[in-house]
């Protein structure tokens, strides 16, 4: 990050999107997050082609039903802001596809806390750091200082 924000000239915004550690969700969550990323262990490793298939099939079979479900939950008046991949409910199933390969195709995943992500900024040379406050955690963004 610090080699980013030495590139930026000063007042410049620097827009970061960082996986985030879940410290928002409850433990649920993160224990289901934890069974899925057993998955990404091994989906990660296949060669490309078998990993794209891999990927679009959780796409078709866990995304696009999920996300379509919190969809039709929220039309009948249900809070889904909590469940797993209600995020992606107004999505179109090209972004679900794509995130998936983002997701589960990638072998090095590290996950960050909003504190953690703070300081990293700060210590990169940002300033007036500002964090999303709605889904996707953790968009900020900062000013070179």
């Amino acid at each position: 990050m610090r080699d980013c924000v030495r590139k930026l000239k000063p007042g410049a915004p620097l827009l970061v999107y960082v996986y985030y550690a879940f410290d928002n969700r409850p433990g649920w969550f993160r224990a289901l997050w934890r069974v899925t990323d057993l998955g990404r262990v091994v989906i990660s490793r296949l060669p490309f082609g078998l990993r794209r298939a891999v990927t679009t099939g959780i796409a078709v079979l866990v995304y696009w039903p999920l996300a379509r479900g919190a969809a039709l939950a929220e039309r009948l008046g249900i809070r889904v802001e909590g469940l797993p991949l209600s995020a992606y409910r107004h999505n179109s199933f090209y972004s679900m596809k794509t995130d998936a390969l983002d997701r589960f195709g990638t072998r090095l995943e590290q996950r960050f806390s909003r504190a953690r992500i703070a300081a990293m900024m700060a210590d990169a040379g940002l300033v007036d750091v500002r964090f999303s406050v709605g889904v996707p955690y953790w968009v900020a963004c900062g000013t070179r200082g």
